[in-house]
């Protein structure tokens, strides 16, 4: 019989025992990767709120949410008590042939809080999985008629095949198969999303597309749709009976100050709504997909098509149970007014480091708890980063993403603040704090990204270097 590692046995692993698993059974280039910071080195004890707690005993500030996991932080104790209480009374876990109270009380306080006729759910486990299941569905209203989809220029709806053939950001770089028939158009663009549709029509003027996929709000790129482009979307996709699909898996729960992003727009309803993240509490491994009830109705709503989308897990108890009591603490704890408070003090507090660094600081944007801070590179990759880093001079965002890496790594060693950057077109210090945070977490950020920036791009650029070579 193998010798396996027992639970109790893993968690009791030193890093460099987990370092040493990770390069012979899961990736050597991410512990090269993430191994170049000092999060890479440090294993952690336990999470709460907005705080980790390092094995020895250093308390980490988690300005990072999760990457949109954790609106409701670590081990939020509501999440933890449903959870238990699932798990006490035996509650079944999944079961094709029974129905799933969950899933019904779900599905019904979505269409509640949701406008207009969004009304039918479906809940796979993750974000890919649900833009998938998004398309999947506008491909069927059409009956297979229409060959092709439409999203924007900077998009990021997942790394699966089919999500990734929608995604236009360089974090996807290898040129996978794709789902046939995809174009894009410009981000925010009016005019460039109508010749894209124009592209698309025969000599009769029909047209061929089935579907529009675009984030309201897009978290990798830090940009906003203006709400007059996705009014005109919206009326020229109903014009032309095109499914229109907007992507909140990382936007939605509160994090820009509305429920959904989309939402700052009165009376304005997509076809279809994504969500994950931190839809599932921090805790449940769930997605969603809520459409229009006549554009599924003509889908799906037959005895031949009614297990046409399926996926193994739908209605997983656990994960719905669990996003229920997520649902209701975003509503009752008022998760857009904590975003919208959160957003008054780092849109004021990072417009003052721009002040004071304006050499350091090229722009800071952003909206509720989701802002980036956009840092001036100098003019080339120096000897030094060259000779130890030689991927970095193949790389044409390696400037931008060295110097934002030195600036997370100086956060995270001097300040025990953890935060990450984006991987779009344009490199973002991403300031994406949980929503249980408030002004303590979030001055204490402001002051120590502003003392980081003190210390010039040469003396954070060497000081990454070094902690590289000798970590």
């Amino acid at each position: 019989m193998p010798e396996l590692i027992s639970l109790d046995q893993a968690e009791h692993l030193g890093i460099d025992q987990v370092h040493a698993l990770y390069e012979k059974y899961v990736s050597r280039s991410q512990v090269s990767l993430i191994g170049s910071f000092g999060f890479g080195r440090d294993l952690v004890d336990s999470a709460e709120g907005a705080w980790i707690t390092l094995r020895d005993g250093r308390r980490i500030l988690d300005f990072t949410g999760g990457i949109g996991v954790l609106n409701h932080g670590h081990n939020h104790p509501r999440i933890l008590a449903a959870r238990d209480r699932f798990r006490r009374r035996r509650r079944m876990e999944v079961h094709k042939n029974y129905f799933s109270p969950y899933v019904a009380a779900l599905s019904h306080n979505l269409a509640a809080l949701l406008p207009g006729d969004l009304d039918i759910c479906y809940f796979p486990n993750s974000g890919a999985e649900a833009v998938e299941g998004a398309v999947k569905l506008a491909y069927k209203y059409h009956g297979g008629r229409r060959g092709t989809v439409l999203h924007t220029d900077i998009a990021f709806h997942g790394k699966l095949l089919g999500a990734g053939s929608l995604t236009a950001s360089p974090e996807i770089h290898f040129e996978f198969p794709r789902i046939p028939g995809t174009d894009s158009f410009a981000f925010g663009d009016l005019a460039s999303f109508e010749l894209a549709l124009e592209r698309h029509r025969d000599a009769t003027g029909r047209s061929d597309v089935y579907a529009v996929v675009l984030e309201p709000f897009s978290a990798s790129a830090l940009r906003e749709s203006p709400p007059a482009f996705l009014r005109e979307v919206r009326r020229l996709c109903t014009e032309q009976d095109i499914v229109l699909v907007f992507d909140e898996v990382y936007t939605g729960w509160g994090k820009t100050g509305e429920l959904f992003h989309f939402m700052r727009c009165p009376g304005l309803v997509p076809d279809v709504l994504t969500m994950s993240k931190s839809f599932g509490g921090g805790k449940s491994s769930i997605s969603g997909y809520v459409a229009r009830e006549p554009v599924f109705r003509k889908a799906y709503d037959n005895l031949g098509d009614a297990t046409l989308h399926s996926t193994t897990y739908y209605g997983f108890g656990e994960e719905t149970a669990t996003a229920l009591e997520a649902v209701s603490v975003a509503v009752e704890e008022d998760f857009p007014g904590r975003a919208r408070k959160l957003g008054q003090l780092l849109s004021a507090g990072l417009a003052r480091i721009a002040e004071r660094h304006p050499r350091l600081v090229a722009s800071t944007t952003g909206r509720g708890a989701l802002h980036g801070v956009f840092l001036r590179p100098g003019p080339g990759i120096p000897d030094r980063i060259r000779t130890v880093l030689p991927a970095a001079a193949r790389d044409p965002q390696a400037v931008p993403k060295l110097l934002t890496a030195a600036v997370i790594a100086a956060l995270y060693r001097d300040h025990g603040i953890l935060t990450f950057f984006g991987s779009n077109r344009d490199i973002a210090l991403v300031v994406s704090p949980p929503l249980v945070a408030g002004e303590e977490e979030a001055t204490a950020f402001l002051q120590a990204l502003d003392a980081v920036l003190a210390e010039g791009a040469t003396r954070l650029l060497a000081a990454f270097l070094k902690e590289k070579v000798t970590g």
